[in-house]
């Protein structure tokens, strides 16, 4: 027996059924029973999947209606205490405020996890966090798929991860101190589970593939040690997204039952755990990305596994699931248009069958799945051989680039001076940085038009429409640099793929980013090319509207990378290149359309990085050289924004600072401009716009916490070189909370204009 298990499958579901179901709740459409329905019904449909693929084990507590790191602070009692809540008695409601925040406490803070796009909730750790056990949640989900037949592995992510993920706050102390706290809560946790009749726990432990300090892992010995004597239930450690060679030795000592590690990111360290004589656990079908395997390259690294290590081989994802759409089969427009692409690429459903092939040929052999392996050998073929993957031009084209393409003809403090000079802002210049609301309106107009039933013209008329209303709201609230809004745009990496060659596009391919915000990454599938302007109208036509300053909006080339399916059969880096090159065809004619404030965004940077710092200089050399080609040959006095949000940027200040952006906006409102402090102490040269508060939250921040976060800005940044914005774009939010918020940061802006005048 070979035995096939899973770490997470999807939560949203096939058609986004939780999102709708979640979002409902909060506008008070439906109760918490309703919800609460929905959501076991999701659980079940996919456990059914599951078994129905010969899963030996089914995931469960993989399922959240948030995030499964805010599941974790509730099931360790570790909730932030600013709260005020009671973690063993937390309803439904008050679990939601901790991720979107309340009237009198903001959102927990909001980051990526590891290098995917996937984002969780930094559990906010003090000096005196107290821990405790509530594994209800866990609980609930495990008889559930018991009640219902199914053979339950339960996941969890471990203590030495989490508290990894967390950050100290209040008085300074090192949380790795609180360990001792925390693992006999994590006892207590495993023994709950283990009470409910499970054989094995998988405990998820991804930051080994981190460059940990010495005494986090030296502590992974004592910590499994304690749980190898204290809980009944057999533990399966789990990495994925990086190489864990270099602690095989500490790995293999552990008294664990088995180890599960990724051979999609890191084939090369199976040769470390060649002598493993426990569980060993492959990932071999890639969790992150939509292209199907090749089955027989697949069979060519685990049949020799299978003959040494008999039933302790155990296969799987590389990781969860949960960062890949849920199925191809509903692709039906993608498979009408483009047939051949469509046999590239496994969703889910896809992919847990592909594990039932390779769990077939190891028990009975090859022949026994012949005509699948088949099948998959000639979609390999196909797509290796393809003409609609590689394009000559576009190979010349970054071959033959000029010498130093991607520096600006001046220095900083010359094109400043040169930009200043025709822009005549006021100190503190107010700016949104892209998106207002997509009103119920504005996508019922866009879906109308996707399926026939409005007409280009009228589709075009009803963006201007609210193109307009955007302009004259913004010229109300008196901001300085003005945005059209992007009532066009469906999502910020999306509609660019849509008008860039090189990508395709399901209907379907929808994945969780956060909470109940779910995007629908592109399929960069071949050579990227723009066949013609993609912005430039909308910005124009916004432009004629004011005589502000407007800003033109486009995503970077980073950033339409890290948020689309990427292909695999060349480097990342050339995929890059390309599409900046592409966009820097779109910056020069924004240029000669007179829209000379223009925004890269680039929030995908930070979340690029390798996970090990020994590959941060390549990587960022590469994508800072993207970055900047996306502008080059653009004139000194045209100035170019970027924006980030969302993730670290403390340790890659320098690479951040080479980008050269005239100026730079960055998410602080959550960290109370924490990330701000690492600017100020880096002495960051150019402009900088500090988020003063979170577009996430559907609170409207008070006059006197924009105060607060804009005077501490002032204190690290010369006031000549603050612009002041929200967060993020606010694509999101409804029309009243934005208005709201943002007369109150223009507000406060102008008061402090008067003082520092």
């Amino acid at each position: 027996m070979t035995t096939f298990h899973l770490s997470g499958f999807p939560r949203v579901g096939a058609k986004r059924e939780l999102k709708f179901a979640q979002e409902r709740y909060w506008r008070g459409e439906i109760a918490e029973a309703d919800l609460l329905d929905i959501a076991k019904k999701l659980r079940e449909i996919n456990w059914q999947h599951q078994a129905n693929a010969n899963a030996d084990f089914v995931a469960v507590a993989d399922f959240t209606f948030y995030d499964h790191i805010l599941d974790l602070q509730v099931a360790t009692g570790a909730i932030p205490a600013r709260f005020g809540f009671d973690s063993q008695n937390l309803t439904l409601n008050q679990y939601f405020q901790l991720a979107r925040g309340n009237k009198t406490q903001f959102a927990i803070e909001m980051t990526k996890w590891f290098d995917t796009n996937y984002h969780y909730l930094v559990p906010e750790f003090h000096k005196d966090t107290q821990f405790k056990a509530n594994p209800a949640h866990y609980v609930q989900q495990i008889r559930e798929a018991k009640a219902l037949g199914h053979n339950v592995k339960p996941t969890i992510v471990g203590p030495l991860t989490f508290l990894w993920l967390g950050k100290e706050k209040g008085a300074a102390f090192n949380r790795f101190d609180l360990l001792n706290q925390l693992v006999p809560v994590y006892v207590d946790i495993l023994n709950a589970l283990t009470a409910e009749g499970v054989e094995y726990i998988q405990i998820d432990e991804p930051a080994l593939t981190l460059d940990l300090p010495a005494e986090w892992i030296a502590a992974y010995k004592e910590i499994y040690a304690t749980f190898a004597t204290q809980v009944n239930a057999k533990l399966l450690l789990a990495t994925y997204f990086g190489s864990v060679a270099e602690h095989a030795d500490l790995l293999k000592s552990l008294p664990v039952a088995g180890l599960h590690i990724d051979l999609v990111r890191a084939p090369e360290q199976l040769s470390a755990f060649a002598d493993y004589d426990k569980i060993l656990s492959v990932g071999v079908i890639d969790g992150r990305n939509i292209w199907r395997a090749n089955l027989n390259q697949v069979l060519d690294v685990v049949e020799p596994l299978k003959a040494k290590l008999g039933e302790s081989l155990w296969i799987a994802p590389s990781c969860s699931l949960l960062h890949t759409p849920y199925d191809l089969a509903v692709e039906t427009q993608l498979q009408a248009n483009k047939p051949e692409l469509y046999q590239w690429l496994a969703f889910t459903l896809q992919k847990i069958q592909e594990l039932r092939v390779i769990k077939t040929a190891l028990e009975q052999g090859r022949a026994a799945v012949q005509a699948d392996l088949d099948a998959s050998q000639v979609a390999a073929d196909a797509r290796k051989n393809s003409r609609e993957i590689h394009r000559t031009c576009v190979a010349e084209r970054l071959a033959n680039l000029p010498k130093n393409a991607d520096q600006r003809k001046s220095p900083f403090a010359e094109r400043i001076k040169l930009q200043n000079a025709w822009l005549n802002l006021p100190l503190l210049p107010t700016t949104n940085i892209g998106s207002f609301p997509q009103t119920t309106e504005i996508r019922h107009a866009r879906a109308a038009f996707k399926k026939g039933d409005l007409s280009l013209v009228d589709y075009e008329a009803a963006m201007k429409k609210e193109i307009e209303f955007v302009v004259r709201e913004q010229e109300k609230l008196d901001l300085d640099v003005l945005v059209h809004g992007e009532a066009e745009r469906n999502d910020m990496v999306e509609y660019f793929g849509e008008l860039l060659d090189g990508f395709a596009f399901t209907k379907f391919g929808w994945v969780q980013s956060y909470g109940s915000r779910c995007v629908k990454p592109p399929v960069i599938y071949g050579d990227v090319t723009r066949p013609e302007p993609m912005t430039v109208r909308w910005s124009q036509y916004a432009q004629s509207l004011t005589n502000k300053v407007m800003k033109g909006m486009l995503t970077g080339p980073v950033t339409i990378l890290q948020w689309s399916f990427v292909r695999n059969d060349i480097p990342r880096s050339t995929v890059c290149k390309q599409i900046a090159v592409a966009l820097s065809d779109e910056v020069l004619d924004l240029e000669k359309a007179g829209i000379k404030v223009i925004q890269i965004d680039e929030p995908a940077i930070r979340e690029g990085l390798p996970l090990k710092r020994a590959d941060w200089d390549a990587y960022l050399q590469w994508a800072g050289e993207a970055f900047r080609l996306s502008s080059m040959g653009c004139k000194d006095d045209t100035q170019i924004h970027t924006h980030m949000c969302y993730s670290e940027f403390n340790d890659i200040l320098p690479a951040i600072a080479a980008l050269d952006a005239d100026v730079i906006t960055i998410e602080t409102s959550r960290s109370d401009m924490e990330l701000l402090t690492a600017f100020g102490d880096f002495k960051y040269p150019n402009d900088i716009g500090p988020g003063v508060y979170d577009i996430h939250s559907p609170r409207v921040p008070t006059a006197e916490e924009i105060e607060h976060l804009l005077r501490k800005a002032l204190q690290v940044v010369p006031k000549e070189r603050l612009w002041v914005n929200p967060d993020c774009g606010l694509k999101t939010r409804g029309w009243p909370e934005t208005i709201a918020a943002l007369k109150v940061m223009v507000d406060v802006t102008k008061k402090l204009r008067a003082e520092l005048a």
